[in-house]
Order: C-alpha cells, then structure tokens, then sequence
C-alpha cells in the first residue's frame, strides 16, 4: 500500500485546505497554473497558425522543391530545360512525394486604357494541381490547360484585378520585353486572393504554351519542375532524394531557399513562443510553490506525527508532492479546457479579425497538434513537480518535538 499517497488523498477529501488561509492560496493557485497553461496553448496554436498558413501560401506559389537548371540570371525569366527527364513524372511514385509538375515563367506588363502593371506570367500545363487556387478563388474558376490546345485563359490576383479594374471574362493586354517586343491578349478566367502582396501583386497564372511560343521554345521545352511532399519536415531530407535522381546540369532548391527572408522570419517567431512559455511557466511554478509552503506550515503538526511514528523525510515529502501535484493536475486541466476551448471557437468561427495588410490574412490563424497539446501539458507538470522538490527540503528541518507543539 502506498501510505504517503493514502494520506495526501484524505488530505485532499478532507478539502483542499479548510483553513481559511490556504483555500484561497491553493484557489490563486490553480487559477494561475490554469491562465499559464491556457495563454502557452493559445501562443502555440497561434504562432503555428500564423507560420502554417503563411507557409502554406508561399508553397502554393512555388511548391516545395524546384528543379530549375544551373544560372546565374537572378531574373524572374527561367532558363529552357527539357521535359522529357528521367524523373518526369515517375519522381511521383517516391515515398513522401505528393505531386510534380512543370512551370516556366516570364516577365510581363499589363497595359490597360489608364494602368500599367509588371507582373510575372507563370506558365503552367495539363499537370497543374489547382487545389490551392480553388481554395483562395474569389471570383471564376481555374482553368484546365491541355497539351494540345493554347488557352487565352489566365488567373489574377484581386489585387491587380482592382488596380486594373478588370473584371471575369475581360480581356487583357500584356506585352513582353523582347527583341522584338511581343504581345498576347488573355482573358481573365478566375480572381484569386491569399493575402500575400508580394505574391499577389506579381503573379498571373496561364498557359505555358505561350511562353514557350514567346521563346520560341519547343513544346517538349518547359522553365523547370515543381515538387510538393507530404510532410514539410522532411524538406531537408527529400531535396537530397530529388538533387540525386536529377542530372547534373540541374538544381534542386527548396522553397526555404528560393524565399530566405520569410522562412527565416517565420523562425524567428519561435523566439516569441519560446519567451512566452518560459515566463508563463514561472508564473505557475511561483504560484505553485507558494501553495506549498502554505500547505506545509498548516500541516506542521501532521508533519511532527509522521515523524514521530518513524516516516522518514523523504516519505513525508512525498505526501505533500502528491498534494502539489494534485493542485498542479486541477489547473492543467482547466487551463486545457480553457485554452483549448478558445482556439476551436478562433479556428472555427474566426473571432479575432485581423488587417490583410499587416499581417497576410483577415483572421487569427489556429493550428495546434494533438501532439503539441500533450507535449506542453508533460512539460508543465514535469517542471512544476521539479521545483517543488526544494521546497519540499523544508520538511527536513521540522523536528517532531517542535512539531507537534506548533500552534
């Protein structure tokens, strides 16, 4: 039998402390674990949210991984490769590898009756996967290319459909710098929006037939391949796949690499998280061991009989550890409830709004695994049980003599 947690539990059943000094200590107690558990779930749920669907966005725009060939040209204008590769398309059938298809993209301006606009025309083909711009479509629909019919069929973005005050099924006018100067008359198909202006304002998605026309390019000539994988942690180690099977004339880039300055920003608010959590879990352990202390001087006289009936300290130690970890488990479990609860009405009901603009996106993003969950409620119980153990040392210095003489 495990006499140290038989005394916490009728410790515990007798109340939570009946004096009146350590209820309401034990009460701040559990609502302070419970506050600092609820904000580091709603921090992580919010900065994963936050770096996801930014991410998510930046892929849907240049997928994982590239295949481009070998250049020192920094313009947006890919270099002509050709399509029939021994990796094209079989690379799909790799563990880990979702999709791949070609692209090619030239620079371009739209030119209306009061507008002009430099935009990059990304040329795609019958491979294209439409999932992301069906998902951030507005207005229309993404058209479906072939590989035997040219389509005048293009999709912009909102952004430069309202600087240019162009509307579903109107005509538009882009013209290529080139020698000789080229022009091409699209019609806008769909209208996208994800928030992204840097993206937003750039790109207009069509036919790749056109670029390899404007090149003067043959049909099996295409600007590069594009690689989305299952899980963004593998990055790393599927770029390395990808860079063995391509020939050597090629180069396999990740999306971390073809866009530094916003993966790297998106790490750097880890950071953030980090401090958060940090401070938080001080907050509760401060609180925590208050508690304990507390419980300690009102038990004194318990303490001195345990001793005195030959509980050793460490014995006696672990009864109150049991009851911290009573108090600790009280608050975790209202702070889950609590944290937990206000990302699945963010998530799903989007509460919060935030400025496009600002911040790339018009509501407070929530991603928060399972995982993620489980791994902080570990941690916070872990620690708050460590830090405990040095007040517990108290205990050592209680002698049953004094003990039970203390009033």
């Amino acid at each position: 039998m495990n006499v140290e947690y038989f005394i916490a539990k009728r410790l515990i059943s007798a109340k939570e402390g009946n004096n009146r000094l350590s209820r309401p200590i034990i009460r701040i107690a559990i609502l302070a674990i419970a506050l600092s558990v609820a904000v580091m779930l709603i921090s992580i749920g919010v900065v994963k949210g936050f770096k996801k669907d930014i991410a998510d966005k930046v892929i849907g725009f240049g997928s994982h991984i590239q295949i481009t060939a070998f250049s020192d040209n920094n313009s947006y204008e890919t270099k002509a490769i050709s399509k029939n590769q021994d990796f094209y398309p079989s690379i799909e059938n790799e563990k880990g590898i979702n999709h791949i298809q070609y692209f090619a993209t030239k620079a371009g301006i739209i030119k209306t009756a009061d507008e002009i606009h430099g935009v990059i025309l990304k040329g795609v083909g019958s491979d294209f996967n439409r999932d992301f711009f069906n998902d951030n479509l507005v207005q229309g629909e993404v058209p479906i290319y072939n590989d035997t019919l040219t389509s005048s069929r293009v999709i912009i973005s909102k952004k430069i459909a309202d600087l240019l005050d162009l509307e579903i099924d109107e005509k538009l006018i882009m013209y290529f710098a080139q020698d000789p100067p080229r022009v091409r008359k699209f019609v806008v198909a769909g209208i996208y929006t994800t928030e992204l202006e840097e993206f937003d304002n750039l790109y207009v998605f069509g036919d790749i037939r056109h670029i390899q026309k404007l090149n003067n390019w043959g049909i099996d000539s295409v600007g590069g391949f594009e690689i989305t994988i299952h899980n963004f942690e593998d990055l790393d180690a599927q770029t390395q796949m990808v860079y063995e099977k391509i020939h050597y004339d090629l180069n396999a880039q990740t999306i971390k690499e073809i866009n530094p300055q916003i993966f790297d920003w998106l790490k750097l608010q880890d950071i953030n998280v980090n401090v958060i959590i940090i401070l938080m879990l001080i907050v509760a352990g401060i609180n925590i061991i208050t508690a304990l202390l507390i419980l300690i001087l009102e038990r004194t006289k318990l303490i001195g009989i345990l001793k005195a009936i030959g509980q050793n300290n460490w014995s006696v130690r672990k009864v109150f550890l049991y009851n911290a970890s009573y108090i600790i488990s009280k608050g975790l479990f209202w702070g889950n409830l609590l944290g937990i609860g206000l990302c699945l009405l963010q998530k799903y009901f989007h509460i919060i709004s935030l400025n496009p603009s600002t911040y790339y996106m018009n509501t407070v993003p929530i991603h928060l695994p399972f995982s993620d969950v489980l791994m902080l409620n570990f941690c916070a119980m872990l620690s708050c049980i460590l830090m405990l153990i040095i007040p517990t040392y108290l205990i050592t210095k209680i002698t049953p003599i004094k003990a039970i003489r203390f009033e």
